[in-house]
Order: structure tokens, then sequence, then C-alpha cells
């Protein structure tokens, strides 16, 4: 057995045991043969097709056909939200406070989270414009740029979003990398429109006064929490609904929108665990604590709730020694 060989066995444990049984060599055989001479280890695009496919088989072993349908519901609810929260965040980056507050900001913006917001921005024109697969480009960009503010704040010395907002528009983003193909027109458009409405609304607040200032006091008028409702609000219903037509895809989009809907409440659960679940200015160390449990439990629900699918559907088959009644 060669080296390509057996690591190609290795990438097949994504696979369920019975399908490695039933079709591991045939599967490992096509790749080898497509290999090129020499190669001693999996192409990346190899190496993602078989996880994918060894997910999608996976998927199918448990009997949980509506996760994929799931998983792209939650990432047109986690697009429409991200962009949301991008353009009340795009106004208020706009009016930093005047030079004898002593306040810091980032030349003629509060900080440097214009750059990601403006990312943000383009990802609800693309999706609007382009193919789909040009809008998961344009959010893994909005996302990095996101997730780079930290570093970059803190080699220039420039001010940035608080951890507690930049946290949930990532958890967002990763959810919005689903994105589907082929929706309609209308569709397409809703998080650019939802962008603008939301900028108008934060120009609104704006107007009522001076200055936006260091724009993490805004999130006490609670932004965040009130979106986390939302989005927590619109998901549950579209499952109830779903739920009553037999469709379940709303139950998965349900778990997958739950971490970053906590992170967007990350404020009033981190009070809540500092015994003051009505404040909005919780300590460090509760913010912290709160933020490490939401991002290890959310995450584990899927796999467990994949998990007990699967069980469920094996003992809901007939035993072959059974008769059917």
């Amino acid at each position: 057995m060669t080296d390509l060989e057996r690591r190609y066995l290795r990438l097949l444990s994504a696979y369920p045991a019975d399908y490695r049984r039933a079709r591991g060599a045939e599967i490992v055989g096509t790749y080898l043969d497509l290999a090129a001479p020499g190669r001693r280890w999996p192409s990346p695009a190899d190496a993602v097709d078989v996880l994918r496919g060894g997910l999608r088989q996976r998927v199918r072993a448990a009997g949980a056909a509506d996760l994929v349908p799931g998983v792209r519901l939650a990432a047109v609810l986690a697009l429409l939200a991200a962009t949301s929260l991008a353009g009340v965040w795009t106004v208020l980056e706009l009016r930093p406070p005047p030079p004898e507050f002593g306040d810091p900001a980032a030349g003629p913006f509060v900080s440097l989270g214009i750059v990601a917001w403006t990312a943000w921005g383009l990802a609800a024109l693309v999706h609007a414009l382009a193919p789909a697969r040009w809008t998961r480009r344009t959010v893994a960009l909005a996302v990095l740029l996101t997730l780079a503010l930290v570093p970059a704040a803190a080699l220039t010395g420039l001010p940035r979003p608080p951890l507690f907002v930049l946290l949930p528009q990532v958890g967002l983003g990763l959810v919005a990398l689903g994105a589907p193909d082929g929706l309609p027109a209308p569709l397409r458009a809703m998080p650019l429109v939802a962008a603008i409405g939301a900028n108008l609304a934060g120009t609104n607040l704006l107007h009522r006064h001076v200055f936006a200032g260091s724009y993490y006091t805004w999130t006490v008028v609670p932004v965040l929490p009130s979106a986390a409702v939302v989005v927590l609000g619109v998901v549950v219903l579209l499952g109830v609904g779903l739920a009553l037509r037999g469709d379940h895809r709303g139950g998965w989009a349900v778990l997958i929108l739950l971490t970053p809907v906590c992170l967007l409440a990350l404020q009033p659960l981190a009070g809540a665990a500092d015994g003051m679940p009505s404040a909005f200015s919780p300590s460090w160390t509760a913010l912290a604590a709160t933020a490490v449990l939401v991002a290890l439990v959310g995450p584990a629900l899927l796999p467990l709730a994949l998990a007990l699918r699967t069980r469920w559907t094996r003992l809901a088959r007939p035993h072959p020694g059974r008769l059917p009644w």
C-alpha cells in the first residue's frame, strides 16, 4: 500500500463505517486513478471533496435530509442580520467626538470598524447582483476584515469596536458562508434593502444626539440584544410554520443560529451571570466567560442533535428478525 493510498483511506473515515466497507475501495481507487504520478499527499480539493462527501453520507444515514436546507435557511437569515447591523454601525462610525473631548478616533471615523462595515455593505451588494459563489467570497473577506480589526488596533493604537460587537458579526458571517445558489431576485436583494434601512435608522438615531463618540455606548441602547430577539423570533416562527407542513429545516436553522444569537445577547447573558440580568455593562470577566461558554456549547448542539437523530432513525427501522407488526 502506497503512502497516498493510506492517506486517502484515513480521509475516508469521514464516511459512515457501513458505507466505507461497501464503497471504500471503489472511492479510493477512483482518486488514485486521477492522481498525478508521484503524488504522495491528497490534493486540498480532493481532501475537501472526500470530507464533504462523508458529511453528506452521515447526514443521509441519520435521516436528516433536511439539514442542508436548514443550513441554507440559516445562512440567508444570518446574512440579513449581519448586513443590517453593519448598516447601523456604519452610520455610527461617521461622527467622531469633537477634539476637545480628548477621545481617540480613527481620522474622520470613530474607529477602524468602518473598514469591516464597508465590507459587509459590499457583501450585501454582491449578494443582490452576483452569483452565490461571489457572495460567499465577499462574506469570507468581511469576516476576515472583522477579525483583523483586533490586531490592527493593537498595532496602530487606533480604537476599534468592542469584542461584543465583533464576535456576533463573525458568528453571523460564518453561518452566512452557506449562502445558497439560485435564490430569486427579491430574496437576493433583501440584505441590501435591510442594510439601507438600518443605515437610515442609524442616521435617525444620530440626529437625536450631538455626536456618536465612542459608539461602544450605543450598545447600551440595546441594539444587539434587540437584534438577538428579532433573529431568534423570525427563525422560530419560520421553523414552527415549516414544521406544520412536515418540513423540519427550520429546527436545524434554529440550532445553527443559536450561537450567533447568544453572542448578540452576550451583554444581558453576562449580566445574568453577574447577578444583574438587566445590566448592559457587565464585568469583563463575566463577558469573557459567557463568550467562551457560548462558543463551546452552541456549536456542540448541532452534532449532538445529529447523533440523536441517527439513533432515533436506527431505532425506528424495523429489525430484520422481527415481524413488522
